[in-house]
């Protein structure tokens, strides 16, 4: 059988401001993001329906979450008090793995040349 990753991509618009950062610090402003969140799943591939899981099934199961991130106050999410990049990768994956057991990473991207990339653990 083959192992396949399959990704699914997300966006999601947010503001949000960082924390016990240095005074000055721009990020320390409330500011906002379209950001991207990319979910990739690891599965064998079903002989039968040629696929490791639907893009749908994916879809059904992320959706409730970029629903409570999008056009959001980070801060005021519990969990995302500090709603840096790593942080937002670990809430997404606290909240899907149990849902969805095959997944295998969480990529969130801030800015287009900004990401960060969570394999659990």
């Amino acid at each position: 059988m083959a192992e396949m990753l399959l990704s699914k991509i997300f966006t999601f618009d947010a503001s949000h401001n960082l924390i016990n950062l240095p005074a000055g610090h721009k990020c320390a402003n409330l500011h906002g993001h379209t950001f991207k969140l990319v979910v990739t799943v690891k599965g064998e591939v079903d002989q039968l329906k040629g696929w490791v899981i639907d893009y749908s099934d994916i879809q059904k199961t992320v959706s409730p979450i970029v629903d409570i991130l999008d056009h959001a106050y980070l801060n005021d999410i519990s969990g995302l008090e500090n709603p840096t990049s790593e942080n937002i990768a670990l809430f997404v994956w606290k909240n899907l793995k149990q849902v969805l057991p095959m997944l295998e990473s969480v990529e969130i991207q801030e800015t287009p040349t900004s990401s960060c990339l969570y394999r659990g653990g």
